[in-house]
């Protein structure tokens, strides 16, 4: 009687059945792992851990920034895609500006003296050389004002521009954000000359 109930059992519809059970079960006990395993990760990470995160990420940015300034061949700086927007070289000049303005705001660090100035229209600053030094000048400010921020002020809000609340960790972000914006919109500006654009630099050693 048992062995016909057991083989019973084992039908086709009710084989199936316990087939799927079996795999809930295991589906289930997957996302519980990967669940808590995130969680373990993010209890474990510091202040100094996410200072580190950033630095590291400034550089990377610095790198691939350079990149496009070195594609971008020295003679078409003055290149527009059309009349009405900023050249490749005034896309730059306007990211290093804003690098150095707001950081400046995130960490209350003077301003280098050129960021002040109208560099996007002045006509010694146009040059690949002259770019090359605004940018890169620029990124050295925001990863030291990211290395000698203490993260104890982080949370400290600030009104940005008379206007809006912001804390100054929100500030360290959108200044990220900010300069990965207008280095991407130089993207067609590289394509429109017939060359590749460089290689993402997602993931950086």
């Amino acid at each position: 009687m048992l062995g016909h109930s057991f083989f019973s059992y084992l039908n086709p519809p009710n084989f199936r059945n316990m087939k799927n059970t079996i795999r809930l079960a295991t589906l289930t006990l997957m996302a519980c792992t990967i669940g808590i395993s995130q969680k373990t990760i993010a209890q474990s990470l510091t202040s100094d851990d996410i200072k580190a995160q950033l630095v590291k990420e400034w550089e990377r940015a610095k790198n691939y920034t350079i990149d496009y300034l070195n594609t971008m061949p020295a003679g078409k700086y003055g290149f527009k895609p059309v009349d009405t927007i900023r050249s490749f070289a005034q896309q730059m000049l306007h990211l290093a500006q804003a690098n150095i303005f707001l950081m400046s705001m995130s960490t209350d660090t003077k301003p280098t003296g050129w960021a002040q100035s109208d560099l996007e229209h002045s006509p010694t600053a146009q040059s690949k050389d002259s770019v090359m030094y605004y940018v890169t000048s620029s990124y050295d400010y925001c990863i030291n004002g990211v290395k000698n921020l203490d993260p104890s002020k982080w949370g400290e809000k600030k009104k940005i521009f008379n206007t809006f609340d912001e804390t100054r960790f929100g500030m360290l972000l959108k200044t990220f954000e900010h300069q990965t914006h207008h280095r991407g919109q130089t993207t067609i500006y590289i394509r429109l000359q017939g060359i590749r654009p460089p290689q993402e630099r997602l993931f950086e050693k």
